[in-house]
């Protein structure tokens, strides 16, 4: 059934993707935009279709996948389901980084920038668990959580101060700040997928570890698992996720959130399952998200990182409020 239920999910998600394709500023047809993926022929709809929509709809696919198989890996890390990436400051990290990049030194292309948010991603993270491991009790999840809220929260007043004062930062930033796919060609995928599939195997792999570890460091430990090497390689898969899909879309908030809760309703507390299940369906969400923004207003468009916070938080809230609501 869980296989079924995943087959499912790839098949709405293919639904959602071809919907992507047809809507925007002018919808055009399903028949032409079948036409344009197998038989192009350079008139307007089909270079709208192959140069503007394709691209958008499969970053938001790999996206979506990043951020929602990054925030099940920091859910079973810490054994918190109230965790995703910004909790250990990842994600502000990432986009502290970028800020900088442009900031200090004019860089605007996201094949370029990509570096800084690999490089603040990883800093950060070393970071926050260096703090973590501070004392006698070692990196506990909830010294962990405190670290990277600590962190997060000073990086987010620098992040802040810097675009209220400097105008290019401002401009350059302001719609990739909230979290957006728009703009973006199938040249940025290509700079980041190396890094996305790399985290995406990572994560895989550790799905019978993390099966080990939530049932308590000790009990892991007894039972054959190397709790070092799990942390690191659960680590180095979030910084690769998270900081590829930053730098690609900016800071998109809540998909790590929200999506590995609905993720373990359905199967269970099992990673095996969670994570592909979280995968798909936070690429569900981002695309229908971003496709939801195109049509919500009479004229323009809404950021999908707008889109996804009005959605996810309702969802979130029903969810925490249920008892039987899966830990991880």
């Amino acid at each position: 059934m869980r296989a079924v239920g995943l087959l499912l999910a790839l098949g709405l998600l293919a639904l959602l993707a071809l919907l992507s394709v047809a809507v925007g500023a002018a919808s055009i047809p399903v028949g032409t935009v079948w036409d344009a993926l197998w038989r192009f022929d350079g008139s307007y709809d089909h270079t709208v279709v192959m140069e503007l929509r394709v691209p958008r709809t499969v970053l938001g696919v790999a996206v979506g996948a990043a951020l929602g198989l990054a925030g099940a890996l920091m859910q079973a890390l810490v054994r918190n389901p109230l965790a995703d990436p910004g909790l250990l400051g990842v994600n502000m990290g990432a986009t502290a980084a970028v800020v900088a990049a442009v900031f200090v030194f004019g860089l605007t292309d996201p094949g370029v920038y990509v570096w800084f948010s690999f490089a603040g991603a990883a800093l950060t993270a070393a970071l926050v668990y260096f703090l973590g491991t501070r004392g006698r009790t070692g990196a506990t999840p909830v010294r962990l959580a405190l670290a990277g809220t600590a962190v997060g929260a000073v990086l987010l007043g620098l992040v802040n101060a810097v675009i209220t004062v400097n105008e290019f930062v401002f401009d350059e930033l302001r719609f990739w700040q909230v979290g957006s796919l728009a703009g973006r060609d199938l040249e940025v995928l290509a700079q980041v997928a190396p890094f996305l599939l790399a985290g995406i195997a990572v994560s895989l792999f550790l799905g019978p570890a993390l099966n080990a570890v939530a049932l308590g460091e000790d009990l892991a430990a007894a039972l054959g698992a190397n709790i070092n090497r799990i942390r690191l390689l659960t680590a180095l898969a979030v910084v690769l996720l998270c900081g590829a899909a930053t730098a690609a879309a900016g800071p998109i908030a809540f998909v790590g959130l929200a999506v590995p809760h609905v993720a373990r309703l359905v199967t269970g507390p099992d990673q095996r399952w969670v994570l592909p299940y979280s995968a798909v369906l936070a690429a569900v969400l981002l695309v229908g998200a971003d496709t939801l923004g195109r049509v919500v207003l009479p004229s323009g468009e809404l950021e999908v990182g707008i889109i996804t916070a009005f959605v996810g938080a309702p969802v979130f809230i029903a969810l925490v409020r249920r008892t039987r609501a899966a830990q991880p």
